[in-house]
């Protein structure tokens, strides 16, 4: 089974030169913890809401003025569209995260997969018990 069968497609996604205010808001009204940053289609970070409460409000900046593209991450992780599920749980127990943007191979933005997208869809325990698994051990 590929990534693109089990994905979210058409995910939300701020810009760079968006708000950090704007960005929460759209965390807030789609229940989401973490937003891909795209531009132009292409995948250019990642925005948590840790990274808004500490880069952003702890670090002292106005999040109604302040910009995404000063505190996302631009270490982006992601797997593509045409990856096998297996594969990509495993890749998000080693890296300890719970969803992936998913791109196609011209690195566009496609949608987003989450270990419950692949829990659900999958059928397969062992699949997402392996990627829980690493996702639960203390970070190195």
């Amino acid at each position: 089974m590929k990534t693109r069968d089990v994905m979210t497609p058409e995910c939300r996604y701020c810009a760079p030169g968006d708000t950090l205010a704007s960005a929460a808001q759209l965390m807030a009204s789609e229940d989401f913890g973490a937003v891909p940053v795209a531009e132009n289609d292409q995948l250019v970070g990642v925005l948590t809401d840790r990274d808004i409460v500490v880069r952003g409000v702890a670090g002292g900046r106005d999040v109604a003025t302040a910009k995404v593209s000063e505190i996302m991450s631009d270490r982006v992780y992601y797997c593509f569209d045409d990856q096998d599920v297996e594969e990509v749980a495993a890749n998000m127990g080693q890296m300890q995260v719970r969803r992936l943007p998913v791109v196609n191979r011209e690195k566009q933005l496609v949608g987003i997969v989450s270990l419950g997208d692949l829990a659900t869809q999958t059928r397969r325990a062992e699949t997402t018990g392996e990627a829980l698994s690493g996702i639960s051990q203390p970070a190195a």
